[in-house]
């Protein structure tokens, strides 16, 4: 068990074993499931974690206890990694009080069939207080980031945030390397990207706080310039803004023929100076890293084969993704290929169209089969237009 100060302790788990983290999302390096224990005068430990780490997580609470009993069990975010052994946590020790927002009280039942909650409950809203001791928690609300029961705390004595799932990443702590953007970029844009405007009010709630450490419930404890450097890129993408100059190419080719011209112009683009060219295949790739680069960088080109009447599926996935994160304020270029009836620009289109404050720029480049000579000079009119 490690120690994050002589009165908070960190109590979580890595998890080593897991492929797919929310059955979508794979994660070579691992997760963790971070949970807090603050020992005061009154104990409050501070989320649970995922049933598949239950045991070791029960051992580094009976560890950290040391024959005592906790006052309170603070939940944050009700989402099952995080809270799956509440109803554990109430049977084993009587005398605790769980203490969350109005929203999660609701959600209880939902996951904890059966179990008995009467005079068991704090509610707790934003503002509110809970002391222990020499520590005192102040509660934040932090609705859609990403569930809406979600609130955050902040200790302030040791001037510590309980972030929830806000400033975490994909990656088991003993896994942790120096780049918490890298895996921390893939983690925020796929699970947080919808809510950039809740995102952004509890960055500004933020502002306002002397805030000396973040404790989230994925990834590691953010102090000094990595601190400062996470809430500023939070800022970054919460308000949509491009954080690199670079271009992501992504294509979904059936037989290579879209693929040849994709690849073609990621040449011309780094011949007239395009300072990051990223080329992905959707049929191959992580389609969360792919999310990661469309987010990270202004220009975006999709290419693609006509399919059905429509477009490719993996195009179609990559676009409706687009969609429900709320993708806005970049630029597109589009390919499209068809051997009889080109019909994956339309759609593709279509699919732009309906995101918000995106510009589609001419000319829309029509592949026939394989890339031919005469489409040379289409190419180079999108990539003159796209820089």
């Amino acid at each position: 068990m490690n120690t994050f100060s002589d009165t908070i302790k960190y109590i979580g788990v890595d998890d080593l074993d897991i492929d797919l983290f929310e059955s979508q999302y794979v994660v070579p390096e691992g997760m963790s499931y971070n949970s807090y224990l603050i020992d005061d005068e009154k104990i409050a430990v501070l989320d649970t974690a995922d049933r598949r780490k239950g045991e070791e997580w029960k051992a580094n609470l009976t560890a950290a206890l040391n024959g005592r009993q906790p006052d309170y069990l603070v939940v944050h975010h009700m989402e099952p990694d995080h809270s799956a052994l509440i109803a554990w946590m109430l049977e084993t020790y009587p005398g605790v009080q769980l203490v969350c927002s109005a929203q999660a009280v609701k959600m209880l039942s939902n996951f904890f069939e059966g179990v008995d909650f009467t005079g068991r409950v704090v509610t707790v809203k934003e503002g509110d207080t809970l002391a222990l001791g020499k520590h005192t928690l102040q509660f934040i609300g932090a609705a859609m980031i990403h569930w809406p029961e979600v609130i955050m705390s902040y200790d302030t004595t040791d001037k510590v945030l309980f972030s929830a799932d806000g400033f975490g990443k994909f990656g088991a702590l003993v896994n942790e390397t120096e780049d918490w953007a890298c895996e921390a970029r893939r983690y925020y844009f796929n699970i947080c990207g919808k809510y950039g405007s809740q995102v952004q009010m509890v960055v500004k709630k933020l502002a306002a706080l002397n805030v000396q450490a973040i404790c989230p419930l994925h990834g590691p404890v953010l102090k000094g310039e990595a601190l400062t450097e996470a809430v500023r890129l939070y800022d970054i993408w919460s308000k949509y803004e491009p954080e690199s100059e670079g271009i992501l190419i992504a294509y979904a080719s059936i037989h290579g023929g879209t693929a040849a011209a994709a690849q073609r112009l990621g040449e011309i683009l780094r011949e007239k100076g395009a300072s990051k060219v990223v080329v992905s295949d959707l049929s191959r790739s992580d389609m969360a890293e792919v999310i990661e680069d469309a987010f990270r960088y202004p220009t975006v080109v999709v290419a693609a084969s006509s399919y059905d009447a429509g477009v490719f599926p993996v195009m179609h996935d990559f676009l409706y993704h687009l969609q429900i994160k709320n993708y806005q304020k970049r630029k597109f270029g589009i390919i499209e290929n068809g051997s009889w009836a080109p019909t994956a620009g339309k759609t593709m289109r279509t699919m732009i169209e309906a995101l918000k404050d995106c510009e589609i720029v001419d000319p829309m480049v029509t592949i026939r089969s394989r890339m031919k000579t005469t489409d040379e000079p289409l190419l180079q009119q999108l990539a003159d237009s796209l820089l």
